[in-house]
């Protein structure tokens, strides 16, 4: 904790806004003189160090300033490195002197506003007629009297070819640098795990048993084009909407769960196992229809099928009116709708179930796509949504945007207050109200699986932890950390199993302890 501090606090003077920058250097011309440079900076590389290098020498002061987050576009998952974290690994560096984050599309307005002596370039900008942006540059500083100085091309590197080839782990580093950008600490995450067990929160949605059967492969196909396994043993799960409510009841909140059932034994084992997590349940038979299981057949540690029972059609007018009723007649600090298609939610439905939440409850949604047509849109004005990436593009029609527009779009269209779009191994990204707090309207909080054994259920751990939290401290970036970390415990288990109190906060001591 003290060398993260002393990382953040001894460069910060060297950071700051194109005014206060002006004010302290004054009006062009100076006796001083100021040469700039600018580009994105995700990884600082050798090209980089001479390029400010030879800028250096031919002025008093080198600032350097870096695009913002929201106007890089260099591939789906760009930038690697958030802006902040950028920011301090250029103040660091005792060639630059200043640094400026620069939150337009291009510098042009800086140039303006602060009207630099040189303006630096590399050697493949030097053509003007063929790059118009650095001819737009260059028409601004001729306007005052600037000029733009192109440095040498001995040597070129990208930090686009490096991060292809080899991406950083820097996950705690940006986690670092977003709790000191958000002013929150490691007592802030502990300190919220002590009053989640305060919060109760009603679960609705689609009960599911995962199962695994595992096997050993016998015999290739010789005779048939079939793999020939021998069954070793099989292992249930609660899954589902039902995890999530035992993920929120493990955390020691109060948790009511409404969900359609058969009358088989599966319906028994997830009352049975609920049971002991302390949930409250209003499981609705339905006789007509199966407890939905998913089995996964593992072959040697590898899934090589899954087999389906289930229902997807809609439930009864009968059975609809009974959730209704039970969702007006609960109180509860927060309302989930775990939604995985199988017959409780559809377009009618929804909006009909939302009406019925109690006045001033945290609503929450989650929609999954799988072999269903779940859709996240279906779900507006909710307080919390947490898609992943396949559910954000189909409910959109977009495959090929890259994720920060694609993530800026889903929020404005569901119109929620808090989006934590969830990226599998590449983590999360968040967007929020700007109106909260007057920061960046978004942040990305990298993976934090230290060993990766199944992914399936992260995303329930992750809402149940999330929902929790920010009805505990209404922070969205608490939310979001202790959202990822739970996600990333469930990772490193196989099979849906809750997450404790005990593991998040084991978790939070082994990150600390990474980052001192």
């Amino acid at each position: 904790m003290e060398n993260r501090e002393n990382f953040l606090i001894k460069y910060k003077h060297k950071i700051l806004t194109n005014k206060n920058f002006k004010k302290f250097i004054g009006n062009f011309p100076r006796k001083k003189k100021i040469i700039m440079c600018h580009g994105v900076f995700d990884v600082v590389h050798p090209g980089h160090i001479r390029h400010f290098m030879y800028a250096k020498n031919k002025a008093e002061i080198l600032l350097v300033s870096l695009t913002s987050d929201k106007f890089i576009n260099k591939g789906n998952y760009r930038p690697h490195v958030p802006e902040k974290l950028r920011a301090f690994n250029l103040a660091a560096l005792d060639i630059v002197d200043y640094v400026l984050i620069d939150y337009n599309e291009n510098p042009i307005k800086n140039i303006k506003i602060i009207k630099p002596d040189y303006f630096a370039k590399g050697f493949e900008y030097n053509n003007l007629k063929a790059n118009p942006k650095t001819n737009k540059e260059y028409q601004t500083l001729n306007e005052y009297g600037g000029k733009i100085i192109f440095t040498p091309g001995d040597v070129v590197y990208s930090s686009s070819k490096i991060i292809d080839q080899q991406l950083p782990d820097i996950s705690y580093e940006k986690l670092i640098t977003l709790m000191d950008s958000e002013n929150i600490n490691f007592d802030d995450l502990r300190n919220t795990l002590k009053k989640i067990s305060k919060v109760s929160v009603h679960v609705i949605g689609d009960t599911i048993v995962d199962s695994y059967t595992k096997t050993i492969p016998i015999g290739g196909p010789v005779k048939y084009p079939h793999l020939s396994v021998l069954n070793i043993g099989k292992e249930n799960f609660i899954g589902g909407a039902s995890i999530v409510a035992a993920h929120l009841a493990s955390a020691g909140s109060k948790v009511t769960f409404t969900s359609v059932v058969g009358q088989d034994a599966f319906s028994k084992f997830v009352k049975k196992n609920l049971k002991k997590y302390n949930v409250n349940c209003n499981l609705i038979i339905d006789r007509s229809r199966p407890t939905t299981n998913k089995n996964t057949i593992v072959a040697s540690n590898q899934k090589i099928l899954k087999l389906d029972t289930l229902d997807n059609t809609p439930i009864s007018k009968e059975i609809f009116n009974e959730i209704e009723n039970r969702i007006s007649k609960t109180k509860s600090d927060a309302v989930i709708f775990s939604d995985f298609r199988h017959g409780i939610f559809n377009k009618e439905t929804i909006n009909s179930y939302k009406k019925k939440i109690p006045k001033k409850t945290f609503k929450v949604a989650d929609s999954q796509v799988a072999s269903r047509w779940g859709n996240i849109l279906d779900f507006k004005n909710f307080d919390l949504i947490t898609p992943n990436e396949k559910e954000a593009r189909f409910s959109l029609g977009d495959q090929d945007t890259s994720i920060r527009p694609l993530a800026t779009e889903l929020f404005n269209k569901s119109k929620c207050k808090l989006l934590i779009l969830k990226l599998g191994s590449k983590g999360t990204i968040t967007y929020r109200k700007k109106d909260w707090k007057k920061v960046d309207s978004f942040y990305s909080i990298d993976s934090l699986v230290s060993n990766l054994v199944d992914p399936v259920g992260a995303g329930d751990a992750l809402i149940a932890y999330s929902t929790l939290s920010m009805v505990a401290t209404k922070n969205h970036a608490i939310s979001s950390i202790l959202g990822s970390i739970a996600a990333s415990i469930a990772c490193e288990k196989e099979g849906n199993i809750p997450i404790k109190i005990r593991e998040i906060l084991n978790k939070i001591k082994y990150i600390e302890e990474k980052t001192i």
